[in-house]
């Protein structure tokens, strides 16, 4: 199996992580013109499932390194099977929160309340499992990141003065989706043996195959999750499965896209944390925030006649996340 050997190419997989995890959600948006977020998010969950199974039968069974896909999910044990699956429903019940969020708020506030909150407590968690960094300038970057969050927050409220009761709602959504993504990570992570890829402890799993559990225990837990969510909608009228069935092929593809946009990061992000470690291949992936918060205020003019000083909220926030980021880059030299 493909496996990264160098911590340059560990960061330029986070890299990549951070722009597809911060681009799927225009999947959603191009959707939510004509389609139902409840009714995109099942085309966005086949999406994962497909680009993990791609990832799984080609670079995670070509070369002479490591266990391929077919042989490491047969000695897996039931234990990592587990974890991985957990961390999927895990997942998916954020993710479907966070997609709420978009729907309601817009992608520059969901995704830097959301997921920077995510990316906060979720960098602590990961580096408690797996002590890998230096501690001082990955947390000072989870500092800045946090302060940046904290000012979209306050840019947001301050757009929508008008609007209080959405701009609570929005926000209140994005902070429940970030307590949730939090803690997904870490049940994936805990099913690898990340301190050696190519001769994994026996019983814990490659990327390649922990990667697929997840997939499958956000595919199946969806049909509770999702079902749920359609007729008890938190926001806008309740859908069905009559409904998505009488969708276009073209809005389908639109969300299986979302899926594996998000999915090709996923699969990268794992395959670079026993390099660079999880917490920091996680943390920079959770950088999907800044890229995110980008296509809200240049593409889709979230913050359009936005209040006086708005404007200069926003460009303090860019500028401390991309100081965040650049620290915890550092912090695994």
């Amino acid at each position: 199996m493909f496996i990264v050997n160098s911590y340059p190419m560990a960061i330029v997989f986070c890299v990549i992580t951070m722009f597809c995890w911060g681009s799927w959600g225009n999947t959603q948006k191009l959707a939510g013109k004509t389609w139902r977020y409840e009714l995109f998010y099942w085309d966005y969950v086949i999406g994962v499932l497909l680009v993990s199974l791609i990832f799984a039968f080609t670079l995670g069974s070509m070369g002479v390194n490591g266990r391929g896909f077919i042989s490491d999910l047969a000695q897996a044990d039931l234990k990592n099977i587990g974890s991985a699956f957990l961390g999927g429903v895990i997942f998916n019940a954020a993710n479907i929160l966070l997609s709420t969020a978009i729907a309601i708020a817009g992608m520059s506030v969901a995704f830097p309340v959301g997921i920077g909150l995510a990316l906060v407590l979720g960098v602590i968690i990961n580096y408690m499992g797996s002590q890998k960094g230096d501690p001082i300038f990955l947390f000072l970057g989870v500092g800045l990141i946090a302060m940046a969050i904290i000012i979209n927050a306050l840019a947001y409220r301050k757009a929508s003065s008008e609007n209080k009761k959405v701009t609570t709602k929005g926000i209140l959504v994005s902070v429940l989706a970030g307590l949730l993504m939090s803690f997904f990570y870490r049940f994936i992570a805990a099913s690898m043996d990340l301190d050696n890829f190519e001769s994994p402890a026996a019983g814990m799993m490659t990327p390649y195959t922990a990667v697929v559990i997840f997939a499958l225990g956000v595919f199946v837990s969806n049909f509770l999750f999702n079902t749920v969510l359609m007729k008890n909608p938190i926001s806008g009228e309740p859908t069905n499965y009559k409904a998505y069935f009488k969708g276009k092929l073209s809005i389908h593809w639109v969300g299986i896209l979302g899926g594996i946009i998000w999915g090709i990061g996923n699969s990268l992000n794992l395959i670079a944390a026993g390099k660079a470690g999880a917490a920091i291949s996680y943390g920079l992936g959770q950088g999907a925030t800044l890229i995110a918060a980008l296509w809200g205020v240049f593409i889709w003019r979230e913050f359009k006649n936005s209040p006086k000083g708005t404007n200069g909220m926003l460009v303090i926030m860019f500028i401390l996340f991309v100081l965040g980021l650049v620290s915890i880059i550092y912090a695994g030299q």
